[in-house]
């Protein structure tokens, strides 16, 4: 399943919503990666288990499931989560881009890829529950950068 959306940050023509800056929205996907209890609180547990200048390599405990992954930045522009196949888990990606039609107008456009093709309209059928669950969990990603911004933990840059 083949799967993208786009959630508008910035609303020019929306006094009610403050606007974030690319740095602060940039701070709160790498967080949701290197936190991701923050943002998934049905998650157990992370731990990154390496770090380089441009990826981190995670184990994420949801139970007695574990599952491995790998985060790539393409910084201030892309996040991309990419889980290997492993034991039960199909391989995944999940890639988040930040847009900017306008100046200061944002954009995060979500893409995943399970890397399967709905065979019948059963695989079809779940696959829009699917779909609705990341786009939800994808609001929330949203809704919790605004929070962390709003409680000044997005101030800083990152190093």
């Amino acid at each position: 399943m083949k799967f993208a959306h786009l959630i508008e940050i910035n609303d020019p023509l929306n006094p009610l919503i403050d606007p974030l800056t690319r740095e602060q929205l940039w701070r709160g996907l790498v967080l949701r990666a290197e936190i991701p209890k923050a943002f998934v609180p049905w998650l157990d547990q992370c731990h990154i288990t390496d770090r380089s200048e441009d990826s981190i390599s995670r184990e994420l405990h949801y139970g007695d499931v574990v599952v491995h992954d790998r985060v790539t930045f393409l910084p201030q522009h892309q996040v991309r989560y990419q889980v290997p196949q492993q034991k039960d888990i199909p391989a995944s990606s999940l890639t988040m881009t930040i847009e900017e039609p306008n100046p200061d107008v944002f954009f995060v456009r979500f893409e995943y890829d399970d890397g399967h093709e709905e065979a019948d309209t059963m695989a079809a059928f779940y696959s829009e529950f699917r779909r609705s669950a990341y786009q939800e969990a994808d609001i929330d990603t949203i809704r919790t950068i605004r929070q962390m911004a709003e409680d000044g933990r997005l101030a800083k840059p990152m190093a």
